[in-house]
């Protein structure tokens, strides 16, 4: 079993090198139409890896699908394997489009350059694979050990989305962040960006230069003789723990989402990290449009719910519905989304006849 954790460590590894020193060598502003095809290909391998999950755990290779899945009590074979799979990937998909919101939000108020927005998305996946990683080995250890748990999960689901139907989202200043404010106490930060640095030492050349094509060089990060050579951040470096924080307060949300359709370690964790890698290349394709999707959030609010009542009656579901059950909660789960999108778009159409 270990061969196979090995394996994809190894094919994400080579994905990140590919994106970071080929596909991404020299820092640009991502156009409309890069994003496009970026997600379309991100999309297409995670669900192209739904084709191994089946072969995988039909044919049970190097271990895959000899264990118990506890939520379900069954064996997974390539059927049921695939489908936890897809619907884990598209619950995971559809629940980081509200993380879209978020970071738009943090490149605004923190005016980071757009031709620098993709490393610190790159940067902050890459952080939260390692904590998901984590998050999910504790969860699955629980859950194992405690199978009440999940209904433990099953009732915060069920109360996160209805505070996500009923409480109105508030902007906050990222400076009143906690994280934010300890990192100011701990650490000097530069007044103004640096290039793509999230870091430079006090009084060398790069301390005093803006590398933002077309921004003026501005002085004003100078420092006394006795501090300079001491390490500081840039905001560009602030920008990257905020990304990362709200990520980690995310997956609270996301984590026992897909804890209720499978404990299958494997299956938790790839359908995470396929849905999470397109997350930098669908904020670009979305982030000009996240205002349109107006009923997205409500969907995403349904989906929590519908995932979480599933949790709670999972024993019940499978005595009604049969042991393929997960299968209509994808189709469930598609319909939901559908329906956001497309009340978000008539909705659209019909406020721009009226204007």
């Amino acid at each position: 079993m270990i061969l196979i954790w090995i394996g994809f460590f190894i094919f994400i590894l080579a994905l990140l090198v590919l994106d970071l020193s080929v596909l991404h060598r020299k820092a640009h502003v991502v156009a409309m139409k890069e994003a496009l095809l970026m997600s379309a290909l991100w999309i297409s391998l995670g669900i192209a890896f739904s084709v191994f999950v089946y072969y995988g755990y039909e044919n049970h290779w190097l271990g895959l699908g000899l264990l118990i899945d506890s939520v379900d009590g069954t064996i997974n074979d390539g059927q049921s394997a695939t489908i936890k799979y897809l619907t884990g990937y598209v619950v995971e998909k559809s629940l980081s489009v509200d993380n879209i919101f978020v970071i738009a939000m943090v490149f605004g108020f923190f005016a980071v350059p757009a031709i620098y927005q993709h490393r610190v998305l790159f940067w902050g996946i890459l952080g939260a694979l390692v904590m998901r990683a984590a998050m999910i080995g504790i969860g699955a250890s629980l859950i194992a050990e405690f199978h009440w748990i999940l209904y433990v999960f099953g009732g915060f689901l069920i109360l996160t989305a209805l505070k996500m139907f009923f409480l109105k989202t508030k902007e906050t200043d990222p400076n009143q962040n906690i994280v934010i404010r300890v990192t100011r106490r701990l650490f000097p930060v530069t007044s103004h960006y640096h290039g793509e640095h999230f870091f430079v030492r006090a009084g060398s050349q790069a301390s005093h230069e803006s590398e933002v094509p077309g921004s003026p060089v501005q002085p004003d990060d100078a420092v006394s003789h006795t501090n300079q050579g001491i390490w500081m951040l840039t905001p560009l470096a602030l920008a990257l723990i905020m990304v990362e924080t709200t990520d980690l307060i995310f997956a609270v949300d996301s984590i026992p989402a897909i804890f209720a359709i499978t404990a299958d370690p494997f299956l938790v964790f790839t359908s995470n990290v396929f849905a999470i890698l397109g997350l930098r290349s669908l904020y670009f394709a979305l982030a000009g449009m996240l205002t349109t999707f107006k009923y997205l959030k409500p969907a995403l609010a349904m989906v929590l719910l519908v995932v979480g009542v599933k949790m709670l009656t999972a024993a019940w579901l499978k005595e009604v519905l049969g042991e393929h059950f997960n299968f209509y909660l994808l189709g469930a789960v598609l319909i939901i989304l559908a329906a956001g999108v497309a009340g978000s778009l008539l909705a659209g159409s019909s406020n721009k006849k009226s204007a």
